[in-house]
């Protein structure tokens, strides 16, 4: 998993409320997983105007010019802003895969679904709460103009447009993980030695634990 770093980008508001994971990346995707790929299929049937498969070349499929993330000025977003109840439905792990991929690092919202939020943090994508008042705010302004924000994980810190600033709350032992850029399987490999340690002084006192292991 990569270190989080600053994200600086155009902030993309998608004005719905309970956006379920179905939504963020159908069932027919889900075939994978490797983790990657899933990015031309984020929110594919909002996207698109016909019904994708797997193996369809997306670029050559009617994209919906309505849906916001095909205008133009979000092409190269990282910042999602959504609404409450973000990642609700099925616990599917493709649904932030599929965000990632894209290039989406940040989620805010004023809430979030609790094994999305946890999944999230799993995969490298930091989900902020803010407040409903502050995410109405920022949606009547983006309603307004294309809006720019900075997210600062070290100091946990949103910045609008350089002169708004919004503070938010964050466990201190998820931002070190995804400060350090890791994940499950990382935080294991920190204690590397101390498991082949155990494991040579256990097959020393009961060898007949791992005849059959080769």
């Amino acid at each position: 998993m990569k270190k989080f770093t600053l994200v600086e980008s155009v902030i993309m508001p998608l004005d719905r409320a309970n956006v379920d994971t179905d939504a963020i990346i159908p069932k027919q995707f889900l075939k994978s997983i490797k983790r990657t790929g899933f990015g031309p299929n984020l929110f594919d049937e909002w996207r698109y105007l016909d019904h994708g498969e797997p193996g369809m070349d997306s670029s050559k499929r009617p994209i919906n010019k309505d849906f916001i993330l095909n205008q133009p000025a979000y092409k190269n977003t990282h910042i999602l802003l959504a609404r409450e109840n973000f990642g609700c439905g099925s616990s599917r792990e493709h649904a932030p895969w599929a965000l990632q991929d894209y290039g989406f690092d940040v989620v805010i919202a004023p809430s979030f679904a609790d094994i999305f939020y946890n999944n999230c943090f799993k995969n490298g994508i930091l989900p902020i709460v803010l407040d409903s008042t502050t995410v109405d705010d920022l949606f009547a302004l983006a309603s307004q103009k294309t809006i720019h924000g900075k997210v600062d994980l070290n100091q946990q810190k949103v910045v609008i447009e350089d002169d708004k600033s919004y503070n938010f709350d964050v466990d201190n032992f998820r931002k070190h993980c995804l400060l350090e850029g890791l994940d499950d399987i990382g935080i294991t490999l920190q204690s590397r030695e101390a498991i082949l340690a155990f494991e040579a002084e256990r097959k020393k006192s009961a060898p007949w634990l791992f005849q059959n292991l080769g």
